[in-house]
């Protein structure tokens, strides 16, 4: 890992940095293994340094004229173009996310495509208007508005979604005429790699796009403190995006976060019991509940309480734990051994504070970090279990009794990302659709989930600044300038 090397040949590891793959500039690498088999080396890559946090910014500063300059059109090609690349290596990818992060095979072919179908929506946008036409009051005279992109962004993402989050992020920056600095999850470098490579086969033109990996207390930290860095679009905990948050606005920045969640889901005694619990596992335990949206607490009405209780641990017992590159696991490892012992801890934490397991709750295999899924039975409104998010494959079952209980109780954390209900009448679910403090509401669908084309984000602690996709995107990437002319 010494010689600066021309796209789209890539070594392990590199950075891909001004239209080229070069070493971190101290030389030095970090060691990622495989959740499932840890004693198993996926790859060596980069640990930037604030140098290469300064020089990604310097290549996107250079950029950045240029590529704004260039019809919407022109920039959509490259999207498309890219789209096609990873359309290409889906396979690969897939196989990559499942042995770093341990995503199973079948969400991994579902997240590459969907991040090829996040590029060409993004594409689209060439075709949309770019600003209003007004006339002015007094003389008639034309005014109107303008959309122009912010200049240099950085993207700081995480290891969860690992190809789909840091595209759709990328995706409406580009599209919009900014230069992009992304920094990968630590985690998650070797998926994230795949989007340069797309890009580089694209021919996008050098600076444009910059891709980093290393740790986020070095690198996602210089990138904020830039002042060449017009806006910091960030996901993951609340703890560190408060701190980008604080760190970023300091110096005149946008900021964009998205967070965590406790997300409910709410079963009326109305309801479709086999298709709510078919929902409540895909939302609790796909990709072993690694993601901010997943269900973390289930009310069921007392008069089906015991009935969808039933259903879902009957789902549960028929659900695939393993290998994530086995294609019929629905389950697969936590992503490394910290965040496994966290989420152990938390168990136990919940059992302590009087909570009942009824399935699951202890290690799934003897050298990978398995949790199977795991279901708490009596935890009090107040325990940790329901109020604090356990980022793993673990939810709380409750019983309540009438609407209003079951949306005052799910409204109660400080989070408000998403929340679903099931239920077969239209005035509760127009009601939930009113009440539901959250970004994301679904009715008869589950937490996890979302299009392409329309907003996505949270509310309480679960965000902050304009949401993220669909149009929703050019409030963050853009700035408004009204033009007067008079004649």
């Amino acid at each position: 890992m010494s010689d600066v090397l021309d796209a789209p040949t890539r070594p392990a590891g590199l950075n891909y940095v001004g239209g080229a793959w070069v070493p971190s500039s101290s030389g030095e690498t970090y060691t990622k293994t495989n959740p499932m088999r840890p004693s198993e080396t996926v790859g060596e890559f980069s640990a930037s340094t604030a140098d290469d946090a300064k020089a990604a910014v310097a290549a996107a500063a250079e950029a950045f004229a240029g590529w704004a300059a260039l019809p919407m059109a022109k920039r959509g090609a490259y999207l498309n173009a890219a789209a096609a690349a990873l359309d290409a290596r889906t396979e690969e990818i897939a196989r990559d996310m499942s042995t770093e992060m341990g995503k199973p095979l079948r969400e991994a072919r579902g997240e590459t495509a969907r991040a090829a179908q996040i590029l060409r929506y993004a594409a689209s946008e060439a075709f949309r208007p770019v600003g209003e036409h007004f006339e002015q009051s007094l003389t008639g005279a034309q005014v109107s508005t303008r959309r122009r992109p912010l200049g240099v962004v950085a993207l700081i993402t995480p290891w969860n979604f690992p190809i789909a989050i840091p595209v759709w992020k990328l995706a409406p920056a580009l599209i919009y005429g900014n230069a992009v600095v992304l920094k990968l999850a630590y985690e998650a470098p070797r998926t994230g790699l795949h989007v340069a490579e797309a890009f580089a086969e694209a021919d996008l033109p050098a600076g444009v796009l910059n891709i980093l990996t290393g740790r986020g207390s070095t690198v996602g930290a210089a990138l904020v403190e830039d002042e060449r860095v017009r806006a910091i679009s960030f996901t993951g905990s609340v703890a560190t995006g408060h701190g980008v948050r604080d760190a970023a606005t300091k110096t005149g920045k946008r900021v964009q976060l998205e967070l965590g969640g406790h997300n409910p889901m709410i079963v009326m005694a109305d309801a479709d019991l086999d298709r709510a619990a078919e929902a409540a596992y895909a939302g609790a335990f796909w990709s072993a509940g690694q993601k901010c949206t997943a269900t973390r607490r289930i009310y069921a009405q007392a008069p089906v309480y015991d009935a969808f209780r039933e259903k879902l641990l009957a789902r549960i017992e028929r659900g695939r734990v393993g290998d994530p590159l086995d294609p019929e696991v629905e389950v697969g490892p936590i992503v490394n051994e910290s965040q496994f012992d966290e989420i152990v801890a938390a168990i136990e934490r919940g059992k302590q504070e009087g909570g009942s397991v009824l399935t699951g709750g202890e290690r799934a295999d003897d050298e990978g970090y398995l949790v199977p899924p795991t279901v708490f039975e009596g935890v009090a409104d107040d325990a940790f279990l329901s109020c604090e998010e356990v980022f793993g494959p673990v939810t709380s079952l409750y019983r309540f009794d009438d609407l209003d209980e079951a949306l005052r109780r799910a409204n109660a954390v400080e989070f408000g990302l998403s929340a679903a209900i099931f239920t077969s009448n239209l005035a509760t679910a127009t009601r939930f659709g009113n009440e539901a403090q959250a970004g994301l509401v679904h009715v008869n669908s589950q937490t996890a989930g979302a299009e392409v084309h329309v907003p996505f984000g949270g509310i309480k602690s679960s965000g902050f600044g304009p949401h993220e996709q669909g149009r929703a995107a050019i409030e963050f990437y853009t700035e408004v300038v009204t033009v007067y002319v008079d004649p």
